[in-house]
Order: structure tokens, then C-alpha cells, then sequence
């Protein structure tokens, strides 16, 4: 039986934080909003949805203690050189990380449709549609500007510089592939690929990351009809942090990953090593991610948590929201909104737009693929 390694360690934390993460979601969620459904702010206080939530956390508990002890599990009975339950490795990594997942999305209907029936059941509807848009005075924070992106270049740059002056040192077999216990299971001569196979990641990365700050930037900004400036400030604080939060954790995942790759294939350190690396920065990623989620809430619910809370329902947009997370509205011209069950943002699934993107991005992730496995 193999020990702890930090592979397994970090892997199992990711888990843990994730499962964690999907565990708060009710109490990071704005107000107005149980499950996916607008309700008036007092009735959070309702017992039967406090009920509800305290159901929902407590399944969520369980099912992630139950996933990181089988990633875990999973671990132990692999021996040192690979052998063991190696095999079925990356099918219970999969399924632990996925099964919190599907159970919240499947908790999250449930208790849909229950919040909606009370809902019905209470009379909780928006008797006139208002929609606010605030122009007061208070300056509100915005996002970082996207030239803050532009401290790519230098990493992706000095990663190639590392491969090019040590390319001559570099052994005649690189390490490409390794199995969970860090063993080398692929070796590939030595050719330029092994100086572009980190840049291209790293290039591919970045561009992932460019992208979601560029939707933040263009996202629409929802106000409370109920509370508008502080509602609007509050949200401004939101997506600045989250916008200087994917600046500074997208240069530290794309520095590691192609400066580790690089360095293992310099012979400095081993490719589980490099791979032991890029997880730990993806934990502080994790770790960083749950505590802004945590501080500021979705859309910055909890930056004015303390506020009274008001009866009224003045805005209810509940029909545009299928499933409790698709958003589809022919008449709202944003391509990009606030998620409603989850932290971050989604996309209008009824413009043209939305669905170019989405298969434009599958197309330059195809392309991607194709071109590592090329240069690997």
C-alpha cells in the first residue's frame, strides 16, 4: 500500500474544497433569490426554506466526506510502482468529482419546486415589472481593465527562453506522461515540440482566461429594484475582485504549468514533481476562489448581508430561468448575466451570439487538442 503523496493529498483537498464550495451555495446566493427561485428577501427567515437549505448542506456533507474518501481510497490501494487499483484510478478521480456535482444539481430541482410551490402557495409575486438602472452619484468599482492581461507575454516569454537556451542540455528521451504515482509511462524524443508542447498550454490557457475577463467586463450589471445604489455598488466590488482574482490566479496556473513542464524536461525535476506543482497552485487557486465566494457572495450578496430585508418583490424573472440555470430571454439583448445557482456568469442561451461562442470554443479546444497531440 502506498502512502500519502502529495498528489493524493492535493487531489483529495480539491475534492474536499470543491464539495465544500457547492455545500454553501445557498448562503452565497443573493437574498432574493432560494434555490433558483426570486423570492422576498424576509423570507429567507422562513423556516421551511431554512429547512430546506439545512437539508441541501447536510446531503452535500455527506456526499463529499463519501467522494474524497473513495479519492482517497482509490490511492491507497495503488502501489508505489503504479500497480494496484491504477486502473480503475481516473474512473473514481472522475466520478468523485462529478457525483457532488450531479447530487447538487439534482438537490437543487428538488427543492425548486418546493420553494416554488410555497411560493405559489404564499402569493410571493412581483405585482408590476420594474426594472432599475442606477445612475446615482456613488462611483461604483468596475472591473480591471483588460491591459491587465498583458503580463502573459513575459511568462509565456520566459518560458520559451527557458527552453531555448537549455534545449542543448535537454536529454535525448523527454518525459510526457506519467501515472498517478509519478512513474514515467511515456518518454518522447527529443524535438522542438518539447520547447512548444508548455507554450502552446500556456498560450491556450491564457486565452481561456482573457476570454472570461472580457466577459465579466461585458456582463450585464444587475440592480435591486429594491436597494439600488447599494446593490450596485455591491456588485462593483464583486466583479472588480473577481476580475483581479482571474488576472492573478490565471498568471499563476499558466507561470506553473509551463515552467514546470519546462523544468521536467530539463531534468531538474521529475514530470510527478511538475505534475505534484500544478495541483498545489490549483488548491491555492481553489482556496482563493471559495474565499472570495465566501467574503462578497454571488453578484456581492454578502458585502451588505446586514441590511433589513424588505418584503417586496418588485422584480421576478423567473420564467427566463430553465432548469433554475439556463438563461433564455429573446428580449434581454446581454450576452452575458450573473449565474443564479453558483458564482460567477453564465451566458443568454436564446442569442445567436451565445451559441457562435460556444461553438467557436469547441472548435479552437479541437483545434488545441490536435495541435499538442502533434508537437507531444
Amino acid at each position: 500500500m502506498s502512502v500519502l503523496n502529495p498528489i493524493t493529498a492535493v487531489m483529495a483537498f480539491i475534492i474536499l474544497m470543491a464539495g465544500g464550495l457547492l455545500t454553501a451555495m445557498p448562503w452565497i446566493t443573493p437574498r432574493r433569490e432560494c434555490f433558483t427561485v426570486t423570492v422576498p428577501e424576509t423570507a429567507q427567515s422562513d423556516t421551511r426554506l431554512m429547512a430546506f437549505k439545512r437539508q441541501y448542506a447536510v446531503t452535500m456533507s455527506i456526499v463529499t466526506v463519501i467522494s474524497t474518501v473513495a479519492c482517497l481510497g482509490a490511492f491507497a490501494g495503488m502501489g508505489d510502482d503504479g500497480s494496484g487499483l491504477a486502473g480503475i484510478l481516473p474512473f473514481v478521480l472522475t466520478t468523485a468529482t462529478m457525483v457532488p456535482i450531479i447530487v447538487s444539481f439534482g438537490l437543487m430541482l428538488h427543492y425548486r419546486n418546493r420553494v416554488r410551490a410555497i411560493k405559489a402557495d404564499e402569493g410571493w409575486q412581483s405585482v408590476h415589472a420594474c426594472s432599475v438602472t442606477f445612475l446615482g452619484d456613488v462611483e461604483i468599482p468596475q472591473p480591471l481593465s483588460l491591459s491587465w492581461n498583458l503580463i502573459y507575454i513575459p511568462v509565456i516569454l520566459f518560458t520559451l527562453f527557458i527552453g531555448l537556451i537549455g534545449y542543448s542540455s535537454m536529454p535525448d528521451l523527454i518525459p510526457m506522461h506519467a501515472d498517478f504515482a509519478g512513474n514515467v509511462n511515456r518518454w518522447e524524443p527529443k524535438g522542438p515540440g518539447a520547447i512548444a508542447f508548455p507554450v502552446v498550454m500556456q498560450l491556450f490557457l491564457a486565452a481561456c482566461m482573457v476570454f472570461s475577463h472580457w466577459s465579466i467586463i461585458h456582463s450585464k450589471k444587475p440592480v435591486d429594484p429594491e436597494s439600488p445604489a447599494a446593490s450596485a455598488l455591491a456588485y462593483g466590488m464583486f466583479a472588480r475582485a473577481q476580475s483581479a482574482f482571474l488576472v492573478a490566479s490565471g498568471v499563476a496556473l499558466t507561470a506553473i504549468m509551463g515552467f514546470a513542464f519546462m523544468i521536467s524536461s530539463l531534468g531538474y525535476i521529475t514530470l510527478g514533481q511538475a505534475g505534484a506543482a500544478i495541483l498545489f497552485v490549483t488548491g491555492l487557486v481553489l482556496i482563493g476562489a471559495i474565499a472570495l465566494s465566501v467574503i462578497y457572495g454571488q453578484s456581492g450578496s454578502r458585502v451588505f448581508k446586514r441590511m433589513q430585508a424588505t418584503d417586496m418583490l418588485l422584480h421576478d424573472d423567473d420564467e427566463h430561468w430553465k432548469a433554475g440555470i439556463f438563461y433564455w430571454n429573446p428580449d434581454d439583448a446581454s450576452l452575458f448575466l450573473p449565474e443564479r445557482f453558483g458564482v460567477g456568469w453564465t451566458m443568454n442561451f436564446a442569442r445567436p451570439a451565445t451559441w457562435a461562442i460556444i461553438i467557436g470554443g469547441c472548435a479552437i479546444t479541437v483545434a488545441f487538442v490536435i495541435v499538442v497531440s502533434l508537437i507531444a
